[in-house]
């Protein structure tokens, strides 16, 4: 009898952890996004900090990854696979200064490029022909290429 009643509670026990889970897998629309990176993963924060420590004048957003943030996507460079997704301090500053990160698959490496357009450009200039780029963690031509290409893919970006 006493073994059945350590069954039971085991079940009930373990019901109980699966109903948490269940509730944290639902509250998390399994979407990858760059402000929870460093927090949800000691390798990322790991790799992120060694991007940044050598940079100087980033704002604290940049240097946390806190911040708006999109869902990540997948995509692959000369063969290696990155979570490539957008970071802002804010969505009101966001057209003016935001971040895109690609993480590599491995958590080894990471690099972004910081995008700055003057607060004052009137709406009928282009962001395109006033941005300031800054490339972080080093990257080749080909890094470069996909982040620019990320940044092309919004819309208000032209």
């Amino acid at each position: 009898m006493k073994a059945l009643k350590t069954l039971a509670a085991a079940l009930l026990l373990g019901g109980t952890v699966l109903g948490t889970s269940a509730t944290a897998v639902a509250a998390n629309d399994g979407q990858t996004r760059v402000n929870e990176l460093i927090n949800a993963d000691p390798q990322y924060r790991e790799t992120w900090q060694g991007v940044v420590k050598k940079e100087e004048r980033l704002p604290e957003w940049v240097m946390n990854l806190s911040g708006d943030a999109e869902q990540m996507n997948a995509v692959e460079e000369d063969g290696d696979k990155f979570l490539v997704g957008p970071l802002c301090e804010s969505q009101t500053t966001c057209l003016n200064q935001r971040l895109i990160v690609a993480v590599s698959f491995d958590k080894k490496d990471a690099y972004a490029m910081l995008v700055d357009v003057p607060a004052a450009l009137p709406a009928d200039k282009s962001p395109t022909r006033h941005a300031t780029y800054r490339f972080l963690g080093k990257p080749d031509q080909g890094m470069q290429d996909l982040l620019m290409e990320q940044l092309r893919k919004d819309p208000r970006w032209y």
